[in-house]
């Protein structure tokens, strides 16, 4: 390339980097050479060249759960701009795939690393903590000192669905969930520590799957319930896929929401506002969760101050017609 566009190696070099020294015409130059040549840059390389990554490997668990879209497209708006590039990685809820995951990343030698929540191998954590990398963790919250995290705590949240369940006068209230990921687990601490508090807590109104949340699995779970437990008069499901998988059976159930059953989601996922009835939910910060974790992350890349290592953005109760 350099040498059709009548340069030498070096200056080829810094003017695809932008290097302001370079004069404009040669710039033109280079870059008309390289889009004859067909020449596409070589971010693992340039690290390499330059001891200077743009790389950001993004791990999420799903990428057919929406929240996590959400969250990547924030973060896809505050890396890009800033000549970053998002690579992302599915773990599928495993952490021994998200372990593999991470040694492939850290062979590209990124800049920093946004993972979901803090669930992993103690061979993954130890990597991360060796490797230097800046990283921020999404979705979850805690109290160390050492890690930089943006979420928002889910038992409180959970705590918080069965609260309004009891406020409006439920006493028969279950939970349901599936995928049991720890966040999952989390929510349904939080539901146990409302009706503990209460003294409305039945471990046999507990229903949890391990199969992956949908719509379907929300039905079947819906109807499995109400054969054992007739007498329920509210369900605080873990999703809102499985929420509104429960509200599109009811119908065929014979079973009418609220007035027999109450239902309530998690995440206020896209359709529950126009569910029949609309869906009673807890709203999520997924998009400003991606936002702030990425500036968090940009900040700790460039080596600046972070005010807080811990960011919680807290979550909304949204009330609706189905409770």
């Amino acid at each position: 390339m350099a040498r059709t566009a009548a340069v030498s190696p070096i200056t080829a070099s810094r003017a695809l980097r932008g290097e302001r020294a370079v004069a404009a015409e040669l710039v033109e130059r280079v870059r008309q050479a390289a889009d004859a040549l067909g020449y596409v840059p070589d971010p693992a390389a340039r690290a390499l060249a330059s001891q200077r990554s743009v790389l950001v490997p993004v791990l999420v668990p799903l990428l057919s759960n929406a929240l996590f879209v959400d969250v990547l497209e924030a973060v896809q708006r505050q890396l890009a701009p800033e000549g970053y590039q998002m690579l992302i990685g599915v773990t599928h809820y495993d952490p021994l795939e998200e372990e593999k995951l991470l040694a492939s990343y850290f062979a590209m030698r990124p800049a920093g690393l946004l993972l979901t929540g803090f669930d992993r191998t103690p061979e993954a954590r130890q990597r991360v903590a060796a490797s230097g990398v800046p990283c921020v963790h999404l979705m979850e919250t805690t109290r160390a000192d050492d890690v930089y995290c943006v979420g928002f705590s889910q038992q409180d949240a959970g705590e918080c669905m069965t609260q309004h369940l009891l406020e409006r006068g439920y006493r028969r209230i279950a939970f349901v969930a599936a995928q049991l990921d720890p966040r999952t687990l989390q929510r349904a601490e939080g539901y146990r520590r409302s009706l503990r508090a209460a003294g409305r807590y039945d471990a046999g109104l507990e229903l949890l799957s391990p199969e992956a949340s949908s719509l379907r699995v929300g039905g079947e779970l819906f109807a499995q319930l109400l054969r054992a437990h007739p007498d329920v008069d509210a369900v605080f499901f873990c999703n809102d896929d499985l929420a509104q998988g429960a509200l599109l059976a009811a119908p065929r159930l014979g079973v009418a929401v609220p007035g027999q059953v109450a239902i309530a989601g998690f995440n206020d996922l896209a359709g529950s506002e126009q569910m029949l009835p609309a869906l009673t939910t807890v709203r999520t910060p997924r998009s400003s969760m991606g936002e702030a974790g990425a500036r968090m992350l940009l900040s700790l890349m460039r080596g600046e101050p972070v005010a807080r290592n811990c960011v919680d953005l807290g979550f909304e109760l949204t009330v609706r017609s189905s409770t």
